[in-house]
């Protein structure tokens, strides 16, 4: 049997080194924990690559997209396309209308701040999914002055699906007497600041 000796009152306690010492360790190893728990937590906040392939916004910085150039993304498992157009690009979406399936985008393929010529928020940036809205294939960029046989002569530039010859002009418009029977989808998107683009979400999300 363990007798405890109770101090005499007014006596000072000197705190034992060895228990003094058990404590601090014990402390600090409980601190460590904390911290190692708090890591994978934190982590789980950002969307995973899995969240971003089912429908998370993915962002874009276009600041380094050089003019004419174009950009290919992953967005819910499609290919997303960030083109930015340069004067004679945007150019040339004008004066063939009569040429066009859907020239005033009237389909609902776009959100309605993409309802325009340009089907674009800023003309100059056009941001598209990379999928023919015939039979899925995805096409490719055409530029004017490229050698495509596919392609006629006084071709101004857009996108040709090489599956089955369904041509869109630069703003993902389809050209008439074509298999694909509607423009291209133009996903949500905005701008969060000058050069920085957010694809999946718009201002009314």
């Amino acid at each position: 049997m363990t007798t405890h000796i109770q101090p005499a009152p007014g006596t000072l306690l000197i705190p034992d080194p060895e228990r003094r010492t058990w404590l601090l360790a014990t402390a600090a190893a409980g601190g460590v924990a904390a911290v190692a728990t708090a890591v994978p937590f934190v982590s789980t906040l950002a969307p995973s690559e899995r969240a971003k392939a089912l429908g998370a916004s993915i962002e874009v910085d276009v600041a380094d997209l050089l003019p004419g150039a174009m950009r290919t993304v992953e967005w819910r498992g499609m290919p997303v396309w960030v083109v930015r157009r340069t004067p004679e690009m945007l150019a040339s979406l004008e004066g063939h209308d009569d040429q066009l399936v859907d020239p005033q985008s009237l389909r609902q393929q776009q959100p309605a701040y993409a309802q325009n010529p340009a089907r674009a928020i800023k003309p100059e940036i056009f941001v598209a999914v990379g999928i023919c809205t015939h039979l899925g294939c995805s096409p490719s960029n055409a530029p004017k002055g490229g050698n495509n046989p596919g392609l006629p002569s006084d071709w101004a530039g857009g996108f040709f699906c090489p599956c089955h010859g369904s041509t869109f002009d630069g703003a993902g418009r389809v050209y008439k007497n074509k298999p694909a029977p509607t423009n291209l989808e133009i996903p949500m998107h905005r701008y969060t600041s000058a050069t920085r683009l957010l694809i999946g979400e718009d201002a009314a999300t």
